[in-house]
C-alpha cells in the first residue's frame, strides 16, 4: 500500500497568499494555482488585473510541475539546450505541457506534495511569485 503526501487546502491557501503577497509587492497581479502532488487543482486564485489568458497557464504550470516533479523553467532550459530535450514536448497532453516558468513543485521532507503555477507577469516574475508562496508555506510549517 502506498501512503501518499498531499498538500491541505489550507496548505493550497497559504501559498496562495504568499504568491499573492509577492505579486503586489511587485505590482503584476497574477492567476496562482495550486495542485496536488499528481496536479490536480486544489485552489486557484485570479488576482484583479490578472490576465484571463493565463488562468489556464496557471493550471497548467502547476500540473506540469508537480505531477514530472520538476519546474517549468528547467524544462525550458531543457528545451532550449541542443539535443537535451526534444523541442515539441509542449505540444504534449493536448498542448498543457508548460515548459514557460513559473511553475515550482512543492517538496516536503525530499517528497513532492504538490506545486504552484503563477502567470500573468514575464516568467521570471511569474517564478519569482511562485517561489514566493513555497517560500510562505515552509516557513508557517
Amino acid at each position: 500500500m502506498l501512503q501518499i503526501a498531499r498538500l491541505s487546502l489550507s496548505d493550497a491557501r497559504t501559498l496562495i497568499a504568499g504568491a499573492a503577497k509577492r505579486a503586489e509587492e511587485i505590482g503584476v497581479p497574477m492567476c496562482i494555482a495550486v495542485t496536488d502532488e499528481s496536479g490536480n487543482l486544489i485552489a486557484f486564485e485570479r488576482m484583479d488585473g490578472a490576465k484571463v489568458l493565463s488562468i489556464d497557464i496557471a493550471r497548467d504550470k502547476a500540473m506540469v510541475a508537480s505531477a514530472q516533479r520538476k519546474s517549468t523553467a528547467d524544462y525550458n532550459k531543457a528545451v532550449q539546450a541542443e539535443g537535451s530535450l526534444t523541442f515539441g514536448i509542449h505540444t504534449a497532453i493536448g498542448g498543457r505541457f508548460s515548459v514557460v516558468g513559473g511553475g515550482i513543485p512543492v517538496s516536503v521532507d525530499g517528497q513532492v506534495v504538490g506545486a504552484v503555477g503563477c502567470s500573468s507577469g514575464t516568467p521570471d516574475q511569474d517564478g519569482d511569485c511562485a517561489q514566493a508562496g513555497i517560500d510562505a508555506f515552509l516557513a508557517a510549517r
